[in-house]
């Protein structure tokens, strides 16, 4: 089974997660960026971040045989910070990197119109840049937050496969499917998804479009929850072709648009052993 996790955040991860996701499967991650569990000072914080995103995380995850890779963005939180919003400034210039492949997470947490502010210019700038955009949709009042972000994504005007929307679940999939936009789900310890829920929404509207991530964080969170999808899936009777396209194919198609993935680690990357173990980290699918 080869896996590429579409939204995890292995900054808040340690060396043994990359080792066992790569048992596992994982071969390539994106890492948006996210609200680091304290409120930032400036923008200064961004950039730092930023460049560990496109910088040492990416040579962290090469050590374990994982391609990694970014979405950057202010994100809905901090969207109604006004010591944070200048970065939106600074924003487009590292869009410009050959690591970032999408522009996230987006969207909105509280519904404020700060984060409606914040959330359509960003929209314009993935459209701009020509790279996807990956759209939070809040954990309160989920359906009347995926419609509000479904009405700002149309009046953006950017191309519907261009757009994830993220973090749906059994209330908000029906929103979403058909549309055009790609669909997200997060399989997470007690909250959002679990494996035999995704797996029961996938027998009732199919894999198109579909993306599933971990979303595994600093919270109570596993990063082989996919993995574990992935089983559940086989269990209940799914093929394996169907979980290659929805762990492996259809996530490699959406960041795909960017032009910038390289799902695989080339042969003879030079990060791609664990030197500080002194262990070569085999390459290939599990």
């Amino acid at each position: 089974m080869q896996i590429l996790d579409p939204h995890i955040h292995m900054m808040s991860r340690t060396t043994d997660d990359y080792r066992a996701m790569h048992a596992a499967g994982v071969r390539c991650v994106v890492e948006p960026a996210f609200w680091l569990g304290q409120p930032r000072t400036g923008v200064s914080s961004f950039t730092d971040y930023f460049d560990s995103l496109i910088g040492w995380e990416p040579y962290r995850a090469a050590r374990f045989g994982i391609a990694h890779h970014c979405a950057l963005a202010l994100n809905p939180k901090e969207a109604n910070d006004p010591r944070c919003v200048p970065v939106l400034d600074v924003l487009p210039r590292y869009l410009a990197k050959d690591a970032v492949v999408a522009v996230g997470e987006i969207g909105f947490d509280s519904g404020t119109p700060e984060e409606e502010r914040a959330f359509a210019l960003q929209l314009a700038l993935a459209a701009e840049h020509g790279l996807p955009a990956l759209v939070h949709t809040p954990h309160r009042d989920k359906a009347a937050g995926t419609a509000r972000s479904l009405d700002v994504i149309a009046a953006s005007g950017i191309d519907p496969g261009l757009v994830v929307l993220d973090h749906l679940n059994e209330v908000t999939v029906g929103q979403v499917a058909g549309t055009g936009y790609w669909m997200g789900f997060s399989v997470y310890p007690d909250t959002k998804m679990d494996p035999i829920r995704m797996v029961r929404i996938l027998q009732e509207y199919g894999p198109e479009r579909v993306l599933v991530n971990s979303a595994a964080d600093w919270g109570h969170s596993d990063p082989l929850l996919t993995r574990a999808t992935g089983d559940a899936m086989l269990a209940a009777g799914f093929d394996a072709d169907t979980v290659d396209r929805v762990l492996w194919r259809n996530p490699v198609a959406f960041y795909g648009q960017s032009g910038r993935l390289r799902p695989v680690l080339e042969p003879g990357h030079p990060a791609g052993t664990d030197t500080h173990e002194g262990n070569s980290i085999a390459r290939g699918s599990s």
